[in-house]
């Protein structure tokens, strides 16, 4: 029997349905009973992350730490949160946790090692991108990651923006505008590194073999953690 996955969702609520519906592609389940119990906690009203980091303001982080605790207290044994900006805070909590956080960040650097060897664009919110959060971690690993500059940065934390407003079309046209530039600099793939950039990167049309989706990367994590054993995750309540 596997671990039951708690699921801190709703930053923003379209990646959240994104990340279970890719979880559901990834777990090796022939039958409805061999699917992983899920318990989804979709909390939309955590302050924007990103806003918070440039202000040097902390107000995401009781919410966030409220909401993982909730979902252990739900029976959780393992956490994961579809939501790259908010891991700069759960970096801070994640030793007070009782059970283990699938951390969205390693999990993507993963795939883009392995997909990328020569390195990939970062492509993320201002925030995670002002954080280092991915810099700093691919500079530990030997990764090189190429960074955007200011104007374009606008440009992809815009397209995150607009699918979050359910303008998911002109997101994608947004972002594959930016995509273009960044690959008439250097033609690496792109590390889509906020969980609403994969979603406008297949609606822009871009090439699938030329991303790493970070919620592609973080189902396919929790599924490998999910069935790596039967027994249970969790360490202490």
């Amino acid at each position: 029997m596997t671990a039951t996955l708690g699921v801190l969702g709703g930053m923003g609520p379209a990646a959240t349905a994104e990340f279970l519906r890719l979880l559901a592609l990834r777990v090796p389940a022939r039958t409805d009973q061999e699917h992983p119990r899920i318990v989804l906690l979709s909390e939309p009203s955590v302050p924007d992350r990103t806003d918070a980091l440039l202000a040097g303001e902390d107000t995401p982080l009781r919410p966030i730490r409220e909401g993982l605790r909730t979902l252990v207290g739900w029976g959780a044994d393992l956490l994961a949160v579809p939501c790259n900006t908010a891991h700069v805070f759960i970096d801070r909590i994640s030793a007070q946790l009782p059970v283990p956080v699938v951390h969205i960040v390693d999990a993507t650097l993963r795939a883009a090692r392995r997909a990328s060897p020569a390195g990939a664009w970062l492509t993320a919110t201002t925030g995670t991108v002002t954080s280092g959060l991915y810099q700093e971690r691919a500079a530990s690993l030997g990764y090189p990651l190429l960074v955007p500059d200011e104007p374009l940065q606008h440009r992809i934390h815009r397209a995150a923006s607009l699918v979050k407003a359910n303008r998911t079309p002109e997101g994608g046209e947004e972002f594959a505008d930016a995509v273009s530039l960044l690959w008439r600099r250097d033609r690496r793939p792109v590390v889509t590194a906020c969980t609403e950039l994969p979603i406008a990167y297949t609606a822009a049309g871009l090439p699938p073999e030329s991303t790493v989706s970070s919620l592609d990367a973080l189902a396919t994590a929790c599924a490998e953690e999910l069935y790596r054993a039967a027994a249970p995750l969790r360490i202490a309540v």
